[in-house]
């Protein structure tokens, strides 16, 4: 039985309090020239911590909804060395165990004596290490390699803790169509657990094909103990093979308190009562079982099967009011919504991609007072934030910790708290019309499924109270929306837009590389009849073999800049209706693009009571930024800020006639319409007419 999270509970230690490493420490290790696990070893531990806040900062300040948020310090670890509590370990040729070498490729690099394994990690694998040099080569712990005989691709080793002593649980990761038995795995596993006391329980994790992940889904025990108790801060959770943990232990201990801190030692001091706490994302319950010791009542919601069964038996042994529910999170919210439950505070842990658009959606409807975010992802947790702002949330506090010194990877704890829904920023007004910028995931009239909409912020804009959108964007589409302010005079305006001279321009990213310039002509789809359409384009940049495209379209049918790029085999990276499935895949997990990669960024038309010509521009929105920047560089960034091609927020005017006008229709980065046209033919019907992306 797990001794009570309850029994002789001590308040965290201030982070601020613990001994901490000097500023200038170094760390010198003998791998540090060839291994990739651990890319900022040489810099001074001060250094270390400032590029971590920056990473941070940088993140948050692509976002104009961020731009006002501070960015704590962040909170030094200690140890920095001997800290990491898991460590999933590549086995090379040569009985090689350690992790693949910088600079890309699968070379791998051994690597005894590592500097930041815990000590007991490092002795089981040293011990491993031993074993594997002395297998033949159809043993069960011989290497994987291209011969067709070993099997052994990786060890996962997990620290675990829960009194003095530490021990370990061990997974084999292998090759699942070279083992044709379990047998010679059982008895390696004896042997390990008999040379290793420390070793509490070891399985089999099957690698399948190719696959890029390490671990396989399916695991099986092959000795020992199934699952064990691990203590982790204020929480004692039982731990088994393969499941998430915090790199360091202490820092995981400081996440707790700062949560436990920010959602009940906090309402305490002016509310009676248990705190209702939803946990997302919650894994085997270290964070919910912290919280329900802390005294609050948790209901957990997580998709592995294995951890929820975890979660329960640990918060049963405990007595802990902790509820575990195995599903889908996006699900799960929205069953909750439609049940009506009401939380004080939600607490959210996702993995690096982040939050789903759908589960940040039905988040904002359970209209909980307080969310913690807490993300191991600058650039996903700031792309979330500001969703999660457009949606009634703001952004109290950024709390970064550093989880796995000597990388430039940084932990970050964000406290939401609902503040109402902001107005949209407005880019160009006059007594008739506005122009306001959209975000992504925010459908321009009011949909069922989405908790707001833009027509919905823009009519709390002073005046705007009666406004009507005269072309609307695609909901994943972010950018220029022109609203006339009374629906008399949407007439006005749609013919003014719809003129020879009005011109919307579109940024999109796209899969391939496209010819440097083009046209594409092709029949579009609406309502069972035919219509003509003509998209032209400039390729700006290449971005990790994909193009960055400036866009007119000449007509405004319904997604005809997406239709017509998947019609030339080049779609819209990101585009899950006409898009390439597995290339969409990549950059959500990758680079964190959880919609099209499509921005309108630019509006020009002639005032019809004035004739001068206004220009208007919303720059590109710091989630298409950053994917940028992941996949080309901030090279790429800055050539196309020089060539003012991502736009900047706000409106100019030009009398008319003037030379400026047709200065920038001759631009290098004008799309001219003698451009090259492709024709693809239309076979199939491939629009329904929801949304106007055009």
């Amino acid at each position: 039985m797990l001794s009570s999270a309850n029994a002789g509970m001590t308040a965290p230690s201030d982070p601020a309090s613990d001994p901490s490493p000097p500023r200038d420490e170094r760390v010198v290790c003998e791998h540090a020239d060839r291994c990739g696990g651990c890319p900022i070893i040489g810099l001074p531990y001060s250094e270390q911590l400032a590029m971590k806040r920056g990473r941070v900062v940088q993140s948050v300040a692509r976002y104009a909804a961020l731009e006002l948020v501070y960015t704590d310090p962040v909170i030094a670890a200690h140890p920095l060395v001997g800290y990491r509590t898991r460590a999933k370990l590549i086995v090379g040729q040569g009985a090689k165990l350690g992790l693949f070498a910088k600079g890309g490729g699968h070379q791998v690099v051994d690597i005894p004596r590592c500097r930041v394994l815990a000590p007991v990690l490092a002795r089981v694998a040293e011990l491993l290490r031993a074993r594997i040099a002395a297998e033949r080569s159809d043993g069960p712990l011989a290497p994987h390699d291209t011969s067709g005989r070993g099997s052994l691709r990786a060890v996962d080793l997990r620290e675990v803790h829960e009194g003095e002593s530490a021990q370990v649980l061990v997974t084999l990761v292998v090759q699942r169509d070279r083992v044709q038995s379990l047998g010679p795995l059982e008895r390696a596993a004896r042997e390990l657990m008999e040379a290793a006391p420390e070793v509490l329980g070891v399985a089999v994790n099957f690698h399948d094909g190719e696959a890029p992940q390490i671990l396989g889904s399916e695991t099986r025990l092959l000795a020992g103990a199934a699952s064990v108790p691990d203590r982790v801060g204020a929480s004692l959770h039982f731990a088994t093979f393969g499941s998430f943990v915090q790199s360091h232990r202490g820092q995981a201990g400081r996440v707790h308190a700062t949560l436990a801190e920010a959602i009940v030692t906090s309402r305490g001091r002016t509310q009676t009562g248990k705190p209702r706490v939803l946990d997302l994302y919650g894994g085997s319950g270290a964070i919910a079982l912290g919280l329900a010791a802390a005294g609050a009542s948790v209901h957990l919601v997580e998709s592995f099967a294995p951890a929820v069964a975890q979660a329960r038996a640990a918060a049963a042994d405990q007595r802990l009011d902790v509820e575990a529910e195995c599903a889908d999170v996006a699900g799960a919210l929205r069953g909750l919504v439609e049940r009506r439950a009401r939380f004080d505070a939600v607490v959210v842990n996702p993995p690096r991609r982040g939050m789903s658009p759908v589960a940040r959606e039905w988040l904002a409807r359970l209209e909980a007072s307080l969310v913690a975010y807490v993300s191991c992802d600058p650039e996903t947790l700031a792309r979330d934030l500001d969703h999660l702002t457009r949606l009634g949330y703001a952004t109290a506090s950024l709390r970064p910790l550093d989880m796995i010194p000597l990388t430039d990877e940084v932990e970050t704890v964000a406290l939401l708290r609902r503040s109402g829904v902001p107005v949209p920023r407005v880019a160009h007004e006059d007594r008739e019309l506005f122009v306001a910028e959209k975000g992504p995931h925010e459908p321009t009239m009011p949909q069922g499924e989405y908790a707001t909409s833009l027509l919905a912020r823009a009519r709390r804009i002073p005046g705007a109270e009666a406004a009507v959108p005269v072309r609307r964007l695609d909901t994943g589409t972010s950018g220029l929306v022109a609203f006339a302010r009374t629906a008399d005079l949407v007439p006005k305006w749609e013919q003014v837009l719809a003129s020879a001279s009005t011109r919307t321009i579109y940024i999109a990213a796209v899969r391939g590389v496209t010819p440097s310039k083009g046209a594409i002509t092709r029949d579009l789809r609406e309502d069972g009849k035919l219509y003509p359409a003509r998209t032209r384009y400039r390729r700006l940049a290449v971005a990790a073999g994909h193009s960055v495209l400036r866009i007119v379209p000449e007509q405004g049918r319904p997604h005809q800049i997406r239709r017509h790029l998947a019609a030339i085999g080049h779609p819209v990276l990101g585009d899950d209706r006409y898009g390439h499935p597995m290339t969409n895949r990549y950059f959500e997990e990758k680079n964190g693009l959880d919609r099209a990669f499509l921005h309108c960024v630019r509006l020009e038309f002639d005032h019809p009571d004035t004739g001068a010509r206004h220009i208007v521009e919303a720059a590109l929105p710091g989630d298409l930024r950053a994917v940028l920047e992941r996949t080309a560089g901030p090279g790429t960034l800055r050539f196309l800020e020089q060539k003012n091609a991502l736009g900047t927020s706000g409106t100019s005017h030009l009398p008319p006639g003037s030379d400026e006008v047709e200065h920038d229709r001759g631009s290098a980065l004008e799309v001219d319409v003698t451009s090259p046209s492709a024709h693809p033919e239309l076979i199939e019907d491939d629009d329904d007419g929801r949304g106007r992306d055009y």
